[in-house]
């Protein structure tokens, strides 16, 4: 509910959480690499590189060693489905996934190799190879993924006048201790395919140009890195956001979803596209609006508060592709 909400305090705990301030390490990495100048931009949910009439795209995930240790299972399963879900969100189907796995022993690995095992099966998304390294003292995870895209869906091209859709599968629960909604596990391996057969049928159809998937920012902080990569301000009306039956607002803007996606469309394709998630039971409303400037900020009920101004205190420091980033 957000009855009640005080907009400019929940806008400064969604500034300063953990999982946006992690966005907050990617720019220092990537300039001690030397990614810009590049022909390939950074900052999207793939790679995209330019192959025949389409795209591969390239993704990796890695975990932190506590998700690891607490539920190397699920860890396991994640490892595959999120990054089939940023293979989504560009407008791809996935090809084939591989794995770093560290681990003490045979016994140490298996529940991890299992959750992966479960996952691409589910997805019908075979794991081709990785690294392995069972003589060490504790857990890590790391799992990489190639993907195929006709037509792109990206973080650059949210434009001022498109509307902004959050679209989250609520047919799911927490997996306590963490802020993950995990809505596939029990899923029939059918619908979770067609479910993630959306993106790119969005795409192919011209309906959308950008997308984003929604991790472990939430909702809003996913909005400040899909507003930094295109350079556009985003308003979202956190009234305006369906929440799962009992959740409150202030965990669910904090949430991973297992399916959750935010795309920025001309006003003239939204009903279309909201009608292709309602036929497959997904929840989908359009949340805010793409604004000139770069304060991405909240509000309900005639408060209004800015979450972050990009443009004075820039989040993942990359940029768009026409800068070479």
């Amino acid at each position: 509910m957000t009855a009640g909400i005080d907009i400019t305090a929940l806008a400064a705990r969604l500034s300063s959480g953990a999982g946006v301030a992690a966005k907050a390490d990617i720019g220092a990495i990537a300039a001690r690499l030397g990614v810009s100048g590049q022909t390939v931009s950074v900052g999207d949910d793939c790679a995209a590189l330019p192959d025949g009439d389409g795209y591969l795209l390239f993704a990796i995930e890695g975990f932190m060693n506590e998700f690891v240790a607490a539920d190397p299972w699920f860890a396991g399963w994640c490892g595959v489905m999120v990054n089939i879900s940023d293979v989504a969100a560009m407008g791809g189907r996935p090809v084939a996934v591989v794995d770093a796995v560290w681990a003490d022993g045979e016994t140490g690995a298996a529940p991890v190799l299992d959750g992966m095992r479960a996952a691409a099966c589910a997805f019908g998304v075979p794991i081709v190879g990785g690294h392995t390294n069972i003589r060490t003292d504790r857990g890590q995870l790391s799992v990489a993924i190639l993907g195929r895209a006709k037509r792109l869906l990206t973080s650059f091209d949210a434009r001022p006048g498109d509307v902004l859709i959050a679209a989250v599968d609520h047919r799911g629960r927490y997996r306590e201790p963490f802020n993950n909604w995990e809505a596939a596990i029990d899923a029939p391996p059918a619908r979770l395919r067609a479910d993630l057969e959306l993106l790119p049928a969005i795409a192919e159809a011209g309906l959308a140009r950008t997308a984003k998937d929604i991790s472990q920012g939430g909702i809003v902080g996913t909005a400040i890195m899909l507003a930094e990569c295109s350079g556009v301000g985003i308003e979202i009306d956190v009234s305006a956001i369906p929440l799962p039956s009992g959740i409150s607002l202030d965990r669910w803007l904090a949430t991973f979803p297992s399916f959750g996606y935010l795309l920025s469309v001309v006003p003239g394709s939204a009903d279309v596209i909201l009608s292709r998630f309602a036929a497959r039971g997904i929840s989908a409303a359009v949340i805010g609006t793409v604004v000139e400037g770069s304060d991405v900020a909240i509000a309900a009920k005639g408060s209004r508060a800015i979450v972050r101004n990009h443009a004075a205190t820039p989040l993942m420091r990359l940029g768009g592709p026409e800068r070479a980033a």
